[in-house]
């Protein structure tokens, strides 16, 4: 049987998120880690574009983090919680306020020696703002919308866990986010993600295939 071949790099938050999509559908794949400075020539092929993730079916090929998140959701129910409309309306927003706003302010603080002049205090508070926004529709609960795990958890808490590591006692200093702050760190305490944080080696062509998702 041939598995999809799923072309990762461990840190990268948009490849965290269709990794947990993948480890909680239980969908095995061939993983092949990669580095992003040296991508190999049948990543290259099967998406000129060169950023991960890209999943590589046997009939087509998805090299967008949402777009192997919703082939995941075609086929599995992955998520126990039932969202409302209103939720699900809000979790898309979300979702495409991180993908966007966020992330663009996250590069600029993050890695501000990358762009030029760049305003780290601005960026920083920018990203803050919507944190503190985001911390006003979380209840006291382990995730975003309760105590269930749901699509936005996975779509986002990967960005924050990056705005987290540029500053974490500044971070966790923070007022006016505990509730934010506690989500973090039950994400970052879960099976899931330490399962999808495993060590792979850099993939080689005439490497033995690995497969994902880890089971225990």
């Amino acid at each position: 049987m041939k598995y999809p071949i799923l072309y990762s790099f461990k840190r990268c938050p948009y490849a965290m998120r269709a990794r947990m999509a993948l480890q909680l559908a239980g969908i095995k794949c061939e993983l092949r880690e990669v580095r992003l400075n040296n991508k190999p020539d049948h990543m290259l092929e099967a998406s000129p574009k060169g950023t991960v993730p890209v999943l590589v079916l046997g009939d087509k090929v998805i090299d967008e983090s949402n777009d192997i998140i919703n082939w995941v959701l075609n086929d599995h129910k992955i998520f126990e919680v039932n969202l409302s409309d209103e939720q699900s309306n809000l979790a898309k927003d979300l979702i495409e306020l991180f993908d966007e706003k966020f992330k663009f302010h996250l590069d600029r603080y993050k890695y501000a020696t990358r762009y030029e002049n760049s305003d780290t205090e601005l960026h920083q508070s920018k990203c803050m703002q919507i944190l503190k926004n985001l911390e006003k529709i979380i209840p006291k609960s382990n995730w975003i919308f309760g105590e269930d795990i749901s699509k936005l958890d996975i779509s986002i808490l990967p960005f924050i866990r990056q705005f987290r590591i540029a500053n974490p006692e500044w971070f966790d200093s923070q007022e006016g986010i505990e509730k934010l702050q506690n989500v973090l760190n039950n994400f970052l305490e879960s099976k899931l993600f330490k399962d999808i944080m495993h060590v792979y080696d850099v993939w080689k062509k005439d490497s033995e295939p690995v497969f994902f998702p880890i089971t225990n």
